[in-house]
């Protein structure tokens, strides 16, 4: 009886929070995916992605050429990579919760310009303002999940950062499936500042994180904070324990735990991002990190969730939005079914299946789209995306953590979203290019194939497997080396 009240618990105040917090994630998908289906309506290239000619008042578009609308699609990331840089120091100074509603702000004044835009400088300011919330989102979200997420449901909570990215990416493509016509393309994106203007609300009743306050001198305020997510007669004294533990109270315990001088840097202090990129020590992890991240993205995944309803209209005029819409059904689902298997088979096992299949899926839809054969693309597309979930798509954000000690982390973390964030820029602005430089029939996925075979290779030979292994020394092999 007495064990009970120790046991974790998920309250109904706990998946509130979670949801709340997981709304910005879930504007990071929906902006990712906002200008796939009403592409050729916002660029005046048409009235309709539907066959059916429907009644619509103003023609309310923006020319743009292949090359301008890359740009407009594009710059969302480079507010992504800002935001991500500027997120850390912000929550670690003035609290996570500050963080976050901050992020709503872009989240609401970005779709306001994106929807009254009326010229490419207005809508590409609007989506370089929403970029920065989904850039500061997606690094603060998962950090105040893991704050307030029970010890031994953390993984299963840090799951929904990338599930609920999968839920806007398939409500942004079933939105524009009905209503890419006439003007109602600007609700598409008007709908996101709804979703920030919620997301803002439901803040105001969300608390500080109680492993900042705790780290902030704030104990008393931490622990009631605490207790009411774990619920009023649940046994806290574990985690309070831990943060005392983490806070560095016992010095005498840290001088008989430091490495004899000669070997490795001291554990205690945080590593700079330069320290980390500069040092012999680390810089395995980094390589292997950027590696990974770049993987994920110049193997294509975003040219689908960002420009499908465009690239499959040639092959399947009638249904590509509305395959569109099945295809991030299809992200979503194996996101959530593939979440166990990292732990089950391994990290680089997953990685490498993944890469296979999306190499492998890239050659069939480039064999489909040349040849017009529409089950084959269809079919090659949906593979496309499922061979995604299985480890591309959630992997990399779990390696960063386990290729080095705590003290290197952070700086780590930035390595890797900053690979991220300049990878997707550049398949966001240069995939149209290419594709139609190409000749829009798919030749561009034989560029991708190549990029997986290239990528895989790397991530075989440079990016060790962290399942079971208890530390970063023992994933790279460096145990007995630091005994010497």
């Amino acid at each position: 009886m007495a064990e009970q009240p120790t046991q974790s618990r998920v309250t109904p105040y706990l998946v509130y929070l979670v949801f709340v917090t997981t709304l910005g994630p879930l504007q990071f998908g929906y902006h990712l995916a906002e200008l796939n289906a009403p592409q050729a309506v916002i660029t005046c290239e048409k009235k309709t992605i539907h066959s059916a000619i429907a009644p619509h008042g103003l023609p309310q578009c923006i020319p743009m050429d292949p090359s301008q609308f890359g740009l407009v699609s594009s710059i969302y990331t480079l507010g992504g990579l800002l935001g991500a840089l500027l997120a850390g120091p912000v929550s670690t100074k003035y609290g996570r919760l500050v963080a976050l509603r901050a992020t709503t702000i872009f989240f609401i004044l970005g779709p306001v310009a994106e929807a009254l835009a009326t010229a490419i400088p207005v809508l590409s300011l609007g989506r370089f303002l929403s970029g920065i919330g989904s850039g500061a989102a997606i690094v603060v979200g998962p950090i105040f999940i893991s704050e307030i997420a029970p010890p031994s449901a953390r993984g299963f909570f840090g799951a929904f950062t990338q599930v609920m990215t999968n839920v806007g990416i398939l409500l942004a493509q079933t939105l524009g499936y009905f209503w890419s016509e006439g003007s109602f393309w600007r609700l598409i994106l008007a709908v996101a500042g709804i979703i920030g203007a919620l997301e803002l609300l439901g803040l105001f009743t969300v608390p500080e994180s109680p492993a900042w306050l705790a780290e902030h001198q704030k104990p008393n305020q931490a622990q009631k904070v605490l207790q009411r997510i774990r619920g009023g007669d649940a046994d806290i004294e574990a985690e309070i324990e831990a943060w005392r533990a983490s806070s560095g109270v016992a010095p005498e315990e840290e001088s008989l735990l430091a490495p004899p001088s000669g070997s490795q840097p001291p554990k205690q202090s945080p590593v700079t991002i330069m320290q980390v990129a500069r040092d012999p020590y680390y810089r395995p992890a980094i390589v292997a990190v950027v590696g990974v991240m770049v993987a994920q993205q110049f193997t294509g995944v975003n040219s689908v969730i960002m420009y499908s309803v465009s690239l499959l209209q040639s092959i399947l005029p009638t249904t590509a939005a509305l395959l569109t819409v099945f295809i991030s059904a299809i992200n979503l689902l194996m996101t959530l079914a593939c979440s166990p298997l990292p732990d089950r088979i391994g990290r680089k096992r997953c990685l490498l299946l993944s890469i296979c299949g999306m190499g492998s899926s890239s050659m069939l839809l480039a064999i489909g789209m040349a040849a017009s054969q529409k089950i084959l693309t269809a079919i090659a597309a949906l593979l496309f995306v499922a061979s995604f979930a299985v480890g591309l798509g959630p992997v990399p954000f779990i390696l960063a953590s386990e290729l080095v000690g705590p003290e290197a982390v952070g700086a780590t973390q930035s390595w890797a979203l900053a690979a991220n964030w300049i990878a997707t820029f550049v398949v966001a602005q240069f995939f149209p290019v290419l594709n139609h430089a190409l000749g829009g029939r798919g030749e561009v996925y034989w560029v991708f194939a190549a990029m997986a075979a290239l990528l895989g290779a790397f991530i075989y030979h440079f990016v060790p497997e962290t399942k079971g292994k208890a530390n970063a020394d023992e994933v790279w092999g460096r145990a007995d080396r630091r005994q010497d």
